[in-house]
C-alpha cells in the first residue's frame, strides 16, 4: 500500500466555536477556539486517524473564507 503524499484539510471560521477543520477524502474532523489549539487538535485527530506508518507525508491546513458582496 503506498502512502499519500498530502492531505488536505480545509478549515474555516465558525462564530460559535472559533474554527472547524475537514479532511478532504477522509474522516478526519476536529475544531479549536483559536489557531494554536486548532493546529494541535489537527495534529491529534490527524494521528488518531491514521496508523503511524500510513499517515501522508504532508498536511496542509487550507483556510476558506466566505465574502458577501451586497448593493
Amino acid at each position: 500500500m503506498s502512502v499519500a503524499r498530502e492531505l488536505i484539510i480545509e478549515i474555516v471560521e465558525d462564530p460559535e466555536c472559533g474554527y472547524r477543520a475537514r479532511a478532504l477524502g477522509e474522516g478526519i474532523f476536529t475544531h479549536g477556539a483559536d489557531l494554536d489549539e486548532l493546529r494541535a487538535n489537527t495534529r491529534d485527530a490527524v494521528d488518531a486517524y491514521y496508523e503511524e506508518h500510513e499517515r501522508p507525508l504532508i498536511t496542509r491546513l487550507h483556510f476558506l473564507r466566505d465574502e458577501v458582496l451586497t448593493w
